[in-house]
């Protein structure tokens, strides 16, 4: 799925902040890091400059924020579209963007998660096909975050099965969401057909209950229901319960599949920290 080798035409990536802002320091970084992996022919890293705009908890306006997207996503000169990092207020932007987007912004990869999920699952669902779940420049500023990076650029530039989820094969589609964001998709138009999919899930921040009540909401939804299984992610930084939950994530991913009648299928190599792995949205068949 990557979008071309290094040895050809320079890649170009757009980078645009639909939810919050990130500060010039993290792009600086980001395209020093692109500069010494690729020392030959780096990608050009292009931010535009609505990244760094900042209206209260947003990268400037939605409007501002909605004309950066369609301007580098129907841009030809541009081979992806990377969200800056998540935060919040990508789906403030989903009902005016769809229609804006032209034959360009369909041939385009695009590379997120968290709150981006948001807009991934429209674009996947309105037939945007080159859309995965994966590191963001913002996690240059984790532990350990130059290897997200890098992961990521690898990905788009190369195509590399490293950066990759493990688990994926040709054989079957996949996707990956964040718990919380996937549940404020379902019944909306911007929901994707995940029909026969294997759907990985991640969360951050969310105490125990609050996850065992999002995968009930999920499992539940008809379309969910059609997936060819559940893998979970990461749940990192669980803030304590009180009284104590009593059932781990896994337990709780379990259960709620088997209620549902959807195969759990363990775990999977990804979340919001440095070692989150790329997952294509649909059938991965190489570089």
């Amino acid at each position: 799925m990557g979008i071309r080798g290094m040895g050809e035409e320079r890649l170009r990536i757009g980078v645009v902040a639909p939810s919050s802002r990130i500060e010039p320091a993290t792009a600086e970084a980001v395209m020093r890091l692109a500069r010494a992996l690729y020392p030959g022919r780096p990608p050009e890293v292009v931010f535009h400059p609505q990244c760094f705009l900042a209206s209260g908890h947003f990268a400037g306006e939605d409007e501002a924020r909605l004309q950066a997207f369609v301007e580098v996503a129907n841009d030809d000169g541009f081979d992806a579209l990377w969200f800056a990092r998540g935060g919040y207020g990508s789906c403030r932007l989903a009902e005016r963007l769809l229609p804006a987007l032209n034959a360009a912004a369909r041939r385009k990869i695009y590379l997120g998660y968290s709150d981006a999920g948001s807009l991934l699952g429209a674009l996947y669902g309105a037939g945007c096909l080159r859309v995965a779940h994966g590191p963001m420049p913002a996690d240059v500023n984790r532990s350990g975050g130059d290897a997200a990076v890098q992961r990521a650029l690898a990905f788009l530039a190369e195509g590399a099965r490293s950066s990759l989820e493990p688990s994926l094969t040709a054989a079957r589609p996949a996707a990956a969401f964040n718990i919380t964001i996937l549940c404020h998709l379902l019944g909306t138009p911007w929901q994707p057909d995940l029909a026969g999919h294997v759907l990985m899930l991640e969360e951050v921040s969310e105490q125990m209950y609050r996850i065992d009540r999002a995968l009930c909401q999920i499992t539940s939804n008809p379309g969910i229901r059609e997936v060819a299984g559940i893998m979970l992610g990461r749940c990192s930084d669980i803030p304590p319960n009180r009284p104590e939950f009593g059932q781990s994530e896994d337990q709780v991913a379990a259960h709620w599949c088997e209620v549902s009648g959807i195969p759990y299928l363990g775990r999977a190599d990804i979340g919001h920290d440095a070692d989150n792995k790329v997952v294509p949205f649909g059938r991965w068949t190489g570089a």
